[in-house]
This record gives C-alpha cells, sequence and structure tokens, in this order.
C-alpha cells in the first residue's frame, strides 16, 4: 500500500470528527477536541516515516507532542467489555498528576470536565450499584491494588534452619557414619546409625522450619487486616464507607484531617486543606491544597489539616505509592526487646553447653586411645597399630556427634521460638479480643505497663453522642418550646449549624428519612438540627457561597466559617466549639425572641454557670456565635479572608450526652487492682471530665480533688521540677492539648514509669509514637494515629485496653515458664552426660535420644506453654519491672530440686541400675532414656504454674497442651517399644514401664513442696554484684 493510500485512510478515519460543527461544542469540549486531532494527526504523520529511521529520533519527535496529549479525548474501550466510553486513557492521566500540569488542567476546562470525562457526576459520585460499571472502569484503570514481592516460601524456611552450626556438625557426623556404617556392616544394617541421626535432624528442621513458616502467614494476615483502610466515598450521592482497595478511577473520596490519601487524583472542593507529603517527598513542611493553585493529590499522603473533597484519576500501581510499595517488603524478623534478653541468654547457656561437650569430647577422645574403653564383649576398643583405621574413625565420629549432640541439648533453641510461638499466638487471640498487634514489642511490653493515660471520648465513653439541652439566652429550651423561638434566630441556628460543618445529611427522597454521616459529635449536632428544628440542609447550603472554612482541630477546639448570603451578599461569619471558648469570644447574646442583649461580666458569670452545670452533668457543651461582617473587614492587608473572633452574639448552647462504656468501671477497677495508674485526659472541661472519670472509676468520690485533676494549661504552665513532683498525684486532665499529652508522658516515663497512651488524632501521633506502647483507635482514629501506634484498638473500648494489659502479662508469664521447663532440662542433661562422660567414658543418652528430647523439650515444650491464656491471676500482681531478671527467685526455686532430683535418680540408674534390677547395659540405657523424657512431660505440667500449688487448675480449657502431652507419651512409646534400631533402645515390660512412670511422678510432689518454701524478694543474683549499695529496682 502506498503512503498516499494509508495517509488517506488515516484522514478518512476522522473525516466525521472533522465535520462537527463547532457550535455543538462549548470552549472546554473544543478543546478536547482540539487535543485529540492534534494527537492523532501527529500519529498518522508519524507513522508513515520511514521504519530504518534510528529509535532515538523518534523518541525525540514524539516527546514534543507532550503538552497535546496530557489527557486524549479519544475513547478507551477493551475487547473484553463492550460498551466502555471513557473520554480519556490512564496514561493521560497519571501523566497529569505526576507533572503537576496546572496550565494544561485549566485548558481541559478544570476538574470538572476530568470528571465528565471518567463518567462521574461532581455532586453525587459514581453508581455505587452498577457493577459492570465498576467492573469497566477496573478493566479500563486497574484496580487499587499493588503487586507485592513474592513472600518467601517454605523451602526458604527450611534453607534458613539448615544454616544452623549444630545442625551442620551433627549432619556431617552423621553422613560420615552412614558412609563408614554401610562401607562395614553393609547397607542392610550399615545405615542405622548415621541414618537414625539424619533422620532426627529433619524432623527437628521440619518443626522449626514449620513454625516459622506458620509466623511468617500470620504477619501476611495482619498485614492485609491493618492495610485494609475504610475509605468516605460519594457514591449514589450517598457517603459511604468503602474498603481502599474498592476504589475505582472516578470515585469522590472525602477526605479529613488524618486521612491518608488513598490514590492520586484532584481536589474538587476543599477548605483549609494541607497535605504532610514527607512520606512521598521527605520533606517535613506542609504543602497547601487547593482547588485553583494546586489540585494535585497523591496517594500515601496524610491531610495534615482541613478537609475537602478528591477526584480519584489512578489507583494501584499507576499511582508512584503503588509502585514504590510494590518494591517493599515487610520485615517479619523485627528482634523485641525480649528476644533481645533471650538471645542474651540463650548465647550464656550456649557457652556453659560449648565448655561441656569440648570437657567430654577430650575425655572421651584420650579414654578411647589410651584404651580404657571396651566394646560390647568386654575387648578393648583401641589396640594400637592393631585396630583398623575404620574402627578408629566410627569410634571418633560416634564421641563427636555424642560431644555435638550435648551441645544442641544444651543451646536452647526452643527459647527463641517459644517466644515466637507465644508472641505470634498472643496476636492473634489478641486479634479476637479486638486488639491489632502493630509492634511485637508491644505484646510483651503492655505486661510491664505501670500508668495508662487514656482518652475520653470513645474510650471510656460509646462515642453515641445526643444533644439532650439546649440553652437559648439564659433560657433552657425544652422541645415544646422550639416553636416559640424567633424564626430569625431558627435561621442562624440553622445556618451555623449546616454550613459550619463536615457531616453531611442525605435523604433519598421527601418521605425517605435522612441519612446523616460525620464524626459522632457532628452527627448529634446534625440529627437534633433536623429533627427539632426541622433544618432542610440543602436548601440551607445552597443558600449562601462559603468563602473561607477555618478547620476544626484539637488544639483550637473550634471552627469558623466565612459565608455569603446569596440573597442580600451580605457576609456573615459563624464559630461553633467549646463552650467556654466560644463564650469568651462573644459581647452580646440572642433570646428567644430574637432580641440581641449585651453581654456585661456579670450576664457572662451566668453563663459560664450554665456551662459548668451541664458538664457537672456528664455533658459536652458545645456553643454557636454569630456576626454580620461588614464588606471592607473580612479581608487582610494581603488580601485574603480573615474570620473576625471577637465581638460575636451567643446563639446558643448545646449539651451532648455520651454515655460510659458499660464494663469501663470494673476494666478501671481491674487495672488498679493489678497496680496500674490510669489517668484520663481530655479536650472536655473540667467539670465533664470530672463527672465522667468520676463515673468510670478514675476518681473515686471522698478522694481529694486537689492535684488530681488539673487543666492543660496549668500543667503546661508548671516548671519541670513540679511537674515531675506532681505527675504522679494527677488522675484527670481537662482541656489539654496534644502538647499537654506530649508533655505528661514525658515526664512519666523520666519518673520510671512504662507508659502506654491511647489516641486517635492526628496531633496525638507524638505522644503516641513517644509512649512505651501506643494504643490507637480502630474506629475514630486517623490512619496518622494508627501509624504512630504500636497496638490498633479496633472497637475503640477501654475494656480492650484492659485485655491487652493482661495479654501482655501472659506473654512474659508464658516465656518465663518455659525458661523453667527448658532449664530444668538443660541443667539435668548437661551433668548426667557430663559425669557419665568423665566417669565411665560413655554418655547414657545416644544422639538420637538427646535429639528427641531436644525436639519435645525445645519445639512442643514451647508449644504447649506459650499458648496458655491469660487468667485473673496475673492482674493480682504489681507490673513487672523494666529491669527485674528473666529468671526470678521463685524460678530457681523451682527448677534446681527438680534438676538436682532427676540428676540423683539417673545417675544412681547409670552407675548401680543393672545390679539392682538385674538387667542388661542395653535396657539399663533405655530405663535412663525413658525415665529422662517421662520426667520432662510430668515436670511440663509443675511448669504451668510458677507460684501455684494446683498446677492442674484449668488445664481442661487447654486443648492443646493436653493434646501435646498425649502426642509427646504416644512418640515416646513408639520410640522405646517400636523405632528400637533408629533410637538404640530395648523393649521395656510392664513392670519396668512402671517403674519409669513412678520415678518420674515423683516431681508432681516436689514440685509441690517446693512451692511451700519462701523465697527472697532480692533476686539472688544481685548479692554477687560488687556495688552492694545500689537499690534494686523492681
Amino acid at each position: 500500500m502506498s503512503k498516499a493510500t494509508t495517509l488517506h485512510a488515516k484522514f478518512g478515519s476522522i473525516e466525521l470528527l472533522l465535520d462537527v460543527p463547532s457550535t455543538s461544542l462549548g470552549i472546554s469540549k473544543r478543546k478536547w477536541h482540539s487535543a485529540f486531532l492534534t494527537i492523532y494527526c501527529s500519529r498518522a504523520f508519524l507513522s508513515l516515516l520511514p521504519s530504518s529511521q534510528p529509535k532515538a529520533t523518534k523518541a525525540t519527535f514524539i516527546s514534543r507532542t507532550v503538552p497535546y496529549h496530557i489527557v486524549s479525548i479519544g475513547s478507551v474501550s477493551s475487547p473484553a467489555i463492550s460498551g466502555l466510553n471513557f473520554k480519556a486513557d490512564q496514561k493521560s492521566l497519571t501523566d497529569l498528576v505526576k507533572e503537576k500540569n496546572l496550565n494544561h488542567l485549566l485548558e481541559l476546562g478544570g476538574v470538572e470536565e476530568v470528571a465528565s470525562a471518567l463518567k462521574t457526576d461532581a455532586q453525587h459520585g459514581i453508581n455505587g450499584n452498577d457493577a459492570e460499571g465498576i467492573a469497566r472502569r477496573h478493566e479500563a484503570f486497574g484496580s487499587n491494588t499493588y503487586k507485592k514481592p513474592p513472600t518467601q516460601g517454605f523451602l526458604y524456611f527450611v534453607w534458613q534452619a539448615f544454616k544452623d552450626l549444630t545442625i551442620l556438625i551433627l549432619l556431617g557426623c552423621a553422613a560420615l557414619s552412614l558412609g563408614f556404617g554401610i562401607k562395614e556392616h553393609g547397607l542392610k544394617e550399615g545405615w542405622i546409625d548415621g541414618g537414625s541421626i539424619c533422620l532426627a535432624v529433619i524432623l527437628v528442621i521440619s518443626v522449626s522450619a514449620i513454625s516459622d513458616y506458620r509466623q511468617s502467614r500470620q504477619f501476611d494476615k495482619l498485614s492485609k487486616v491493618s492495610n485494609n483502610l475504610q475509605i468516605e466515598a460519594v457514591r449514589n450521592g450517598r457517603r459511604q464507607l468503602i474498603s481502599i482497595f474498592e476504589i475505582v478511577v472516578g470515585d469522590i473520596i472525602c477526605l479529613k484531617i488524618g486521612d491518608q490519601v488513598p490514590a492520586d487524583g484532584l481536589l474538587l472542593e476543599g477548605h483549609s486543606l494541607s497535605l504532610d507529603e514527607s512520606s512521598r517527598t521527605g520533606e517535613s513542611d506542609h504543602v497547601e491544597v487547593s482547588v485553583h493553585e494546586n489540585p494535585f493529590l497523591f496517594s500515601g499522603t496524610k491531610i495534615a489539616d482541613g478537609y475537602g473533597r478528591m477526584l480519584v484519576t489512578s489507583v494501584g500501581m499507576n499511582t508512584n505509592w503503588g509502585a514504590m510499595m510494590s518494591q517493599i517488603s515487610q520485615d517479619t524478623s523485627e528482634k523485641t526487646p525480649l528476644q533481645a534478653r533471650l538471645d542474651k541468654l540463650t548465647s550464656s547457656i550456649g557457652k556453659v553447653g560449648l565448655a561441656v561437650a569440648f570437657f567430654v569430647l577430650v575425655v572421651m577422645l584420650v579414654r578411647y586411645f589410651t584404651g580404657n574403653t571396651k566394646d560390647e564383649n568386654g575387648n578393648k576398643e583401641y589396640n594400637g597399630s592393631k585396630t583398623k583405621s575404620d574402627d578408629i574413625i566410627n569410634a571418633v565420629i560416634g564421641i563427636v556427634a555424642a560431644a555435638v549432640t550435648i551441645v544442641v541439648v544444651a543451646i536452647p533453641e526452643g527459647l527463641p521460638l517459644a517466644v515466637t510461638l507465644t508472641l505470634a499466638y498472643s496476636m492473634k487471640r489478641m486479634m479476637v479480643d479486638n486488639a491489632m498487634v502493630r509492634k511485637l514489642s508491644a505484646c510483651e511490653t503492655m505486661g510491664s505497663a505501670t500508668t495508662i493515660c487514656t482518652d475520653k471520648t470513645g474510650t471510656l465513653t460509646m462515642n453515641q453522642m445526643k444533644v439532650t439541652k439546649f440553652w437559648l439566652g439564659k433560657e433552657s429550651m425544652e422541645e415544646e418550646a422550639y416553636t416559640s423561638i424567633s424564626p430569625d434566630v431558627v435561621d442562624l441556628i440553622q445556618e451555623a449549624v449546616a454550613l459550619n460543618t463536615t457531616g453531611s445529611v442525605y435523604r433519598p427522597s421527601l418521605e425517605s428519612e435522612a441519612e446523616i454521616s460525620g464524626s459522632p459529635t457532628e452527627k448529634a449536632i446534625l440529627s437534633w438540627a433536623v429533627h427539632e428544628s426541622k433544618m432542610d440542609m440543602e436548601k440551607v447550603v445552597k443558600s449562601c457561597s462559603i468563602l473561607h472554612v477555618e478547620a476544626f482541630n484539637s488544639k483550637k477546639k473550634q471552627s469558623g466559617v466565612l459565608v455569603e448570603r446569596n440573597t442580600d451578599s451580605s457576609i456573615h461569619v459563624h464559630w461553633k466549639g467549646a463552650a467556654e471558648m466560644i463564650l469568651a469570644m462573644c459581647k452580646s447574646y440572642y433570646n428567644a425572641s430574637g432580641l440581641v442583649k449585651d453581654m456585661e461580666e456579670d450576664e457572662k458569670r451566668k453563663f459560664e454557670q450554665i456551662i459548668q452545670g451541664m458538664a457537672a452533668s456528664s455533658l459536652r457543651c458545645i456553643a454557636f456565635a454569630h456576626k454580620q461582617v461588614p464588606a471592607e473587614e473580612h479581608l487582610n492587608k494581603d488580601q485574603k479572608f480573615v474570620l473576625m473572633e471577637g465581638g460575636l452574639t451567643l446563639l446558643g448552647v448545646v449539651g451532648l450526652k455520651d454515655p460510659c462504656r458499660p464494663g469501663v468501671k470494673k476494666a478501671v477497677e481491674e487495672c488498679q487492682y493489678a497496680g496500674v495508674n490510669v489517668k484520663m485526659i481530655t479536650g472536655d472541661n473540667v467539670f465533664t471530665a470530672k463527672a465522667i472519670a468520676t463515673e468510670c472509676g478514675i476518681l473515686r468520690p471522698a478522694q481529694d480533688m486537689l492535684g488530681a485533676v488539673i487543666e492543660g494549661v496549668e500543667f503546661r504552665n508548671y516548671t519541670p521540677e513540679e511537674r515531675l513532683e506532681k505527675v504522679d498525684k494527677i488522675c484527670v486532665m481537662a482541656r489539654s492539648s496534644p502538647f499537654d499529652k506530649l508533655l505528661m508522658v514525658q515526664c512519666l516515663k523520666q519518673k520510671g514509669h512504662v507508659v502506654a497512651v491511647t489516641g486517635d488524632g492526628t496531633n496525638d501521633a507524638p505522644a503516641l509514637k513517644e509512649a512505651d506502647i501506643g494504643l490507637s483507635m480502630g474506629i475514630q482514629g486517623t490512619e496518622v494515629a494508627k501509624e504512630s501506634s504500636d497496638i490498633v484498638i479496633m472497637d475503640d473500648n477501654f475494656a480492650s485496653v484492659a485485655t491487652v494489659l493482661m495479654w501482655g502479662r501472659c506473654v512474659y508469664n508464658n516465656i518465663q515458664k518455659f525458661i523453667q521447663f527448658q532449664l530444668t532440662v538443660n541443667v539435668a542433661a548437661l551433668v548426667i552426660n557430663f559425669v557419665a562422660a568423665v566417669s565411665a567414658g560413655q554418655v547414657p543418652l545416644t544422639a538420637v535420644q538427646l535429639l528427641w528430647v531436644n525436639l519435645i523439650m525445645d519445639t512442643l515444650g514451647a508449644l504447649a506453654l506459650a499458648t496458655e491464656k491469660p487468667t485473673k491471676e496475673l492482674m493480682e500482681k504489681p507490673p513487672v519491672g523494666r529491669t527485674a531478671p528473666l529468671i526470678t527467685n521463685i524460678m530457681w526455686r523451682n527448677l534446681l530440686p527438680q534438676a538436682l532430683y532427676q540428676i540423683t535418680v539417673l545417675l544412681i540408674l547409670q552407675f548401680k541400675g543393672k545390679a539392682i534390677f538385674g538387667v542388661s547395659d542395653k535396657v539399663k540405657d533405655t530405663l535412663i532414656f525413658n525415665t529422662f523424657v517421662l520426667c520432662q512431660i510430668f515436670n511440663e505440667f509443675n511448669a504451668r504454674k510458677l507460684e501455684k500449688k494446683n498446677v492442674f487448675k484449668g488445664i481442661h480449657t487447654n486443648k492443646l497442651f493436653m493434646g501435646i502431652i498425649a502426642v509427646t507419651i504416644v512418640l515416646q512409646v513408639l520410640m522405646v517399644e517400636v523405632l528400637k534400631k533408629f533410637a538404640d533402645t530395648e523393649r521395656l515390660n510392664w513392670g519396668q514401664w512402671g517403674l519409669c512412670i513412678g520415678i518420674a511422678i515423683i516431681s508432681w510432689p516436689i514440685g509441690w513442696l517446693v512451692k511451700c518454701m519462701p523465697v527472697p524478694e532480692r533476686p539472688i543474683f544481685s548479692y554477687l554484684k560488687m556495688k552492694k549499695n545500689t537499690p534494686y529496682e523492681h
């Protein structure tokens, strides 16, 4: 086909577009039309260029067309779905936001034209009921998910387990033993020794790998839950919460302070909006965002102030954030403080084990090469040059394997595993108890918490606000009296409510019930205005134009709006916020008749008393104030809008009742009983705070209030020394700012407290980060607060905070139980093998037997003891101090007698067992092995309770513990009776089994008796320290 024919075909295909009459298109539409023709023509000419042209030239030519193809009007269609007809393609939309090309956005008709091209109604959003339409958007523009780096497979964890040095040495010994065994005894008999060690090692590796793999999967699940944010979108004109993953291009998203921007997009409307883009650019300064100057919003950034609505233009992998996140994998190898302490303990025990193993190795090699060891027939094993080299190598391998196995038993690999298991288990169970752990270390740190600083609203209370009082002037207006209020005052109140809010009212039809959305406070006020004063929100909003907004935040505790009435172009300012703060801005007030009365000092005091009376009834007091602003006074010298903050007229005060959560008083009492101080920090006034604190049990009715209840400004103005002196006595801090909360946390930490803090707002982030444990709220909490926290309380309930405290103590307690159990076995196994090797030249427990003990002791023992559920007993003790030793005097008291008993009995069996029971060496060694394992099984019951004598209490509730005990017993029977060659054992008769069980079961009465012995509070090892004058910090 000739070039001329091609050109003709190209132009013929756009003949219809060229023939469109210009009058039928608006200015912006003509620009879209022109942009498309430019692109199409340039591409038509481009396609005619010789194919031999260098690639670089082609790229240069295309790059010149960039200003013209920011948004392409050509229809985007997909062969999979017919009827798709968006007038914008993904690359153009991505480039538009990425390049922040404001001029071109204006050329295209602004954000509303982009919305039109995406088939979105700028006011009502997309049709959320049109599943096919949403599917088309997914097809054309992708979904709001990003590709993650592939997670580590099971083989990766197997490989990690193989890297353990002791495992590698054992495998080397097994390989050599296997080779020489087959050479000497043939394949049928020769594989048993080496093969047994191999199988035992593989079993240990498998269990360890499965455990690590499951923990990794657990982290992935938690990551999915924590990333699944609920976003407020407008669909069908209704505000509704949808998952961040369900957002599509064309969605209208509502943004408020503290939110994370869920996708790239353009600002449709907003007030006082500023962004924290530090996650994207690294710059800490906030970026102002406005419809006319900078409407570009980027995924992953946070709303630092203000509120607004955005149009989504790119999702998922088409955003910068998505591309960046796809490269980041979550680090699941975070070491918690307890794990770090256990690593030190493991290292110390390991060094002792290595020293013992090395000594055993030297003694056994010396005994062998000096001819002091005999074989089964009583002949010398080593006869100088007469001994075959294969026999020497086999004997040396056996000695090395025994020494290495001692190391395996001595090194408590189960300790890190126990921590991992108990943390993973507690994380899973805490999720059921409405607490999502974001940082593993918080699980254990919570167990040491000495002080909890809690918010009031939504944490101690239900966050179900309702207006129960309304004061107009100096009169309390009952519902039936609303009709007597002057219509002018009603109009002003409705204006104050409808225009100065972040909430919304949606009524599908005149007959249907109004759907109200927003924060609990906003919903309560809107509901009151709609139902009591018959407010038509849509009508009020349309009657005025909003000029400027001062958004509410927890520092200012008030919000203002400057509006222009459409009827007479008069300008009015409305303020809403904490009653006493609004009252301070007022010079007059309206009465029910609509008359404006001056507010003298006496009058102001009366209003203050009204507010205090409402607050003392546990009501949150919100006031409304208004002023008509002269035209020349609403702009400052820089010609920017300014809201007057003085000389206002008080419209009225509403009292919102937020009832205490059921069960919160009991939870507070439990914390106090457990030695944990509960302090309430709230933005409400001092009277409301005092009333709620008394209701919740934080303050007692007869308590001395002097110094127990203060305001934030008072605390702030103390000197550092005064703060440190008084902070312990403070129970309630009212009218506090986020900075006051941070100050309190710092003071408490300076005094040695372990502090947990609850927070939900963006400004709470510094206090949440500063605290030892930051607890954010899952329902009311902003994304900034959640990211700064360690644990998210999913139901915003203080009772869940108390549950987290109990779980924290449970984690610590479970680890201590396992340490006690493990050290008993370590001490016993090391001493028995050491004494036997030095005196008799051989170890009674073979490599395979010790590996089996290692498996039941480390892995199954960890699983059994690490999954004990928390009990109320945990809340009867004071918190564990920061520097309290992991191995307490109580644990030493419990483990040393048990280890001593096991050592005594097993050494008697080793040296006198053959004579006492008249059995062969093989049966004697089997008796020692069987008794040793059964002692550990019975001692596992003792480890369930560190202090309580009744170790069986609540055992029926832990089915996993009973299951593991049953499995261990069954496997032990198999090892002795069936796997004789594998385990190097002999079958035992009923009498011998009874003997083993009888010896082992004595550990129960020993456990009961030793718990009758009192122990000193001061740790044993502190007596060995040189600095005797240093007091122990408990």
